[in-house]
């Protein structure tokens, strides 16, 4: 066993916890930065450091490549790939890899969804990450006016990634579902019920992801854990109270989950309104031999 530390962000400042950890594993963030260029102010390298991943993949990078400082577009030791959204500053998803992924793919096929940059379908080996930053419902005028493409986003994904994954492929979704799942998985269910986010259709949504065959990693091995978080509002000690969503997740499908040791979320990590979310997998998630394991038939 050895020991690993996880590193808060806070201007200047530190704060650490560590855990044993198995030697061996392929370890996999997630994390919604809320603009990669601010979190890199706050000390993205440093927790880079000390986070011992293999990948990392964001969500709301808010950047095109070349507006990224070369140290960030491109650290030494890691491989990367960014998509942008065509409106400047907006939504984003970038890979950090300790080796590069043998094939991406980022269209879903869907000229309007594909124009938001929401999207990678990473290969390594066999198997198969998919980042992704799913829509918000909210509309213009704060009310629920996209859900409607919210939906058809997480339908569309669906789809494209079912033939794999009933085929027993190995895979990840991961990233911001902008969903609540159920009543533990925010603070304040209640007064959140008209809210998107926690709405019945994008809930029953989720549902039918995870009885057609996806497991949320983190209840897998967490249970039925209260009070754990990925979200807070910015708003003055949200946070600090823990008045939170859970928002961000990993799902395994049934080829990739016999490979899972961990799962965990690190509220200590600052420098955005989200915080990041691992998964801990066995290190033969990777090679073919064990298994099936041809990555996802994605329509071209």
């Amino acid at each position: 066993m050895m020991r690993t530390c996880l590193r808060g962000l806070r201007s200047g400042a530190r704060s650490s916890t560590c855990r044993s950890v198995p030697r061996r594993l392929f370890r996999v963030y997630s994390w919604n930065v809320n603009g990669l260029r601010a979190v890199a102010k706050k000390g993205f390298s440093d927790w880079m450091k000390g986070a011992r991943a293999d990948v990392i993949a964001l969500q709301e990078t808010r950047a095109h490549p070349d507006q990224l400082e070369p140290g960030l577009r491109k650290p030494p030791r890691w491989r990367t790939h960014f998509v942008a959204a065509e409106r400047k500053g907006y939504s984003g998803v970038g890979l950090y890899a300790r080796r590069a992924p043998d094939t991406v793919e980022t269209s879903l096929g869907d000229a309007a969804m594909d124009a938001e940059g929401r999207v990678q379908l990473a290969r390594f080996g066999a198997l198969t990450i998919a980042n992704v930053y799913f829509p918000n419902g909210s509309g213009k005028n704060r009310d629920n006016g996209r859900v409607p493409f919210k939906l058809a986003f997480y339908r569309r994904l669906f789809d494209q990634l079912e033939p794999a994954r009933a085929a027993g492929e190995r895979l990840l979704v991961l990233g911001d579902f902008n969903t609540a799942h159920r009543e533990i998985d925010l603070a304040r269910p209640k007064s959140n019920a008209g809210t998107s986010g926690f709405l019945p259709e994008e809930r029953a949504e989720l549902d039918r992801w995870l009885t057609s065959g996806w497991t949320d990693t983190f209840r897998a091995r967490q249970g039925e854990r209260e009070g754990a978080y990925t979200w807070w509002s910015q708003r003055y000690g949200v946070r600090e109270k823990n008045v939170g969503w859970r928002i961000d997740l990993i799902l395994a499908s049934p080829g990739a989950l016999p490979f899972l040791l961990d799962a965990r979320i690190h509220p200590k990590v600052l420098g955005s309104d989200h915080c990041p979310i691992s998964v801990d997998l066995r290190p033969e998630v990777t090679q073919a031999d064990f298994g099936t394991g041809r990555g996802p038939r994605v329509p071209r």
